[in-house]
Parts: C-alpha cells; structure tokens; sequence
C-alpha cells in the first residue's frame, strides 16, 4: 500500500551528474562523468553516507564503493529535454519536459536586441560575448568604472547576464536593467533567465562578485508539480535559486542563501524542523557555480565532501513518514574542457524511515520521475513515472 505522507524534500546537488548520456555527442560531451571524473582526478573521494544511498551502484567513482545492503533506493535519470542547462534541468524535476531547447548566442545577442536594452535603461553595453563570469570583469571592470556601461556577457547556457560594479551601478538599477533586458529577450531572443551580477573591487585581479546575485526567469511552459501542491493548499518552500528558476511560480515560501552550501544546508536543515506540510525543494548552487564552471576539481570535491558530512544530519530531522530525495539537474565536469555543463545523467537517491531498503530505480527516461513520484506520494494522484510504489510495495 502506497502511503500519502505529509512531506517530501528534493535536494539538488547542482551539477552533480554521473555520467554522460547516449546523445552527449549532440552536446560535444562523450566522456563526462561528474562524480566519478572528480574522483579520478583527485585519487578518490569520501563520501560515506551517499554510499550508503548507493551513489557508487551509479557509477564508477574511486572511493565510493558498490552496496549491496543501500539504505534507501537508488537510481539515476536521463534527460528527455533538448538542453543541459539549470532551468530545463529543474523544470523537468518538476514534471514538464521541454520539446525544444532554449536557444544558445555563440555571438553574442543581435544589435537590435541591444539597441533596445541601451535605449530602455539609458546606458552603453560593453562585451555582449560569451565569457568567463570572472575573466569578463578582469577584461571590462576598470573601463565600466569609467564609463558607466553595462557589461553584457553570455554563455554556453541560454543566460543573459549583467555584470555591474555596486559603487558605480546601483542594485536597484541593475535589476531594473534585468527585467527590461527578460521583456526584450522573451520578444526576439529567448533565454532562460537574466541573470545580475553585481560585484565590487579597486581593479584588475581583485573584482570579485557579491552575494547580490539575481536570476530572472521565464516562467514554465505549463504547470508543475509546485503548482498542483500549492493549488492543493500544501507548503512549497524554496531555498536557495529555486524561486528564481521558476520565477516564483508554485513556490510559496522561499528563502534565498547568500554565502554558501552551508547556509543552503542550514535552512534546509530548518525548515525541516518546522511543521510545514508539502515540499522543500533546496538547491545547492556552489558545486556548479563556483567549482563546475570554474574547472576546480579539487574545490567541487571539497564541497559534495562537505555536504556529505551534513547528510545524516538532514536524515535525522526527517519526520517518521517523510522521504529525502537527493537529485541534480545536469552535469558540470569541472575535469572536461572549456567552462560549459555536461550532457549527463542524474542521480535519484531516496531515503525515508519507512521505505523499503535497497531497492534499484534503475535507469529512468526522464527527470519528471520525480515529480510524479512526490505527487502521488503528497496528493495521491496516480502519474505516469512515479516510482512510489517501489518505494513501499
């Protein structure tokens, strides 16, 4: 019998990914591991208690031995949205699968498209080229603290980012700027978010970015699982960027981080011990931002290390029939060239205290799995791809 339980929490280990998937070729990927390149490079990793949820029955991962006796269920999730970024990598956690990737701007975005942005917010841009998030201050910082103008940068990922120097561009301004720059987007060249990065420094080589980060999001193509919970009068509680990846749609409490892991961990950890019915949905941004894309295998090590230490710590503030879903939503293989995500499978470890031990999810086809899983097991809704009743019967 597939019990309906009070609450549920997902745990995105950003970036996290276990292995490259058949089409990562489409993606220049073919060899992408995350987890188990990290391990390769730095002569092993130790993580325990994710051994214990089977992360070493995933993939090969030096230090992280097979299990046979897992204390939960494990298993791992292709793709089946076009893309590798954060946002198609959430939005299909939760429940809705793209049929077209977001467009990418290997070039930068089109002279009208930034005509208008000078226009709408009264200042010049600089850059408009895909960039290293710290190599672009290095390279257009001091000019921006003379001239005023903004730096436009992108990526590999569909992201139009701004970067702004706090003492010379006030954040008020800067945000502003992001959501003139959504609406001119959404019009002639989609993108998944705006993202604002404000930073400070005197110069060259000590710029450094501020905790003042904000994405802006388009909003889901249709309704996800957050929606049909809080529709449901269920709590949504967001940490970390989940509100901005979903650009608050479904989320009905949400609870930024701006320092680190921890402080996600730590408000995760919180919100644990309140008596909030529905989903916590915590993502963990470091391992992507400041070690996946930053090519820092050692740092990223560091961190899933880190967070492994707090692990059993989330586990014993589960109530009797809760589940923990620990997840991610693309690959970053900080040992693969260039600064870009990887196209890779993700891992699903669930733990509760009421579920059955050691079973194999196996492969799923899509993220949206999960979603399905925590629907049923929140609403009772019968949904294509749960994998509760695996869980319990």
């Amino acid at each position: 019998m597939i019990p309906k339980i009070e609450r549920a929490t997902i745990v995105v280990l950003d970036s996290a990914g276990v292995g490259y998937l058949p089409d990562a070729e489409e993606f220049g990927d073919v060899g992408s591991n995350t987890f188990g390149n990290i391990a390769k490079h730095c002569n092993g990793i130790h993580l325990p208690n994710m051994q214990k949820l089977g992360l070493g029955n995933l993939t090969d991962i030096m230090g992280v031995a097979l299990n046979n006796n897992v204390n939960g269920a494990y298993g791992k999730a292709a793709e089946a949205s076009k893309g590798k970024d954060t946002t198609t990598g959430h939005w299909e956690i939760a429940g809705v699968k793209l049929e077209r990737a977001f467009p990418t701007y290997a070039n930068g975005f089109s002279e009208k498209t930034i005509q208008l942005f000078e226009e709408r917010t009264g200042r010049k841009v600089m850059a408009n080229k895909p960039a290293s998030g710290t190599a672009i201050l290095d390279e257009y910082g001091e000019e921006q603290m003379k001239s005023g103008n903004w730096i436009i940068y992108t990526s590999a990922d569909p992201v139009f980012q701004i970067a702004a120097h706090e003492e010379i561009i006030p954040l008020e301004e800067l945000y502003r700027a992001c959501e003139i720059a959504l609406e001119i987007c959404t019009e002639l060249e989609p993108v998944a978010r705006v993202i604002a990065r404000p930073y400070l420094g005197s110069g060259k080589g000590n710029f450094a970015r501020t905790t003042n980060r904000h994405d802006y999001s388009v909003l889901p193509p249709a309704p996800t699982v957050l929606d049909r919970l809080s529709a449901n009068g269920l709590d949504v509680i967001g940490i970390g960027k989940t509100k901005d990846i979903f650009a608050g749609q479904g989320i009905t409490d949400t609870r930024g981080t701006n320092k680190d892991n921890v402080d996600g961990i730590n408000k995760t950890l919180i919100a644990l011990k309140e008596d909030s019915k529905g989903l916590i949905f915590t993502n963990l941004v470091d391992f992507d931002m400041m070690f996946g894309h930053r090519r820092n295998p050692e740092g990223y090590k560091a961190a899933l290390e880190e967070f492994d230490r707090y692990l059993p710590q989330i586990q014993a503030n589960l109530k009797e029939d809760e589940i923990l879903i620990l997840t991610a939503d693309h690959g970053c293989d900080p040992t693969y060239p260039g600064t870009d995500h990887t196209r890779e499978y993700i891992p699903i470890m669930v733990f509760g205290k009421n579920i059955k031990q050691n079973v194999d999810l196996g492969t799923r086809t899509s993220f949206t799995d999960i979603a399905a899983t925590i629907e049923e097991l929140l609403l009772g809704n019968k949904v294509e791809g749960s994998f509760a009743e695996e869980l319990y019967n």
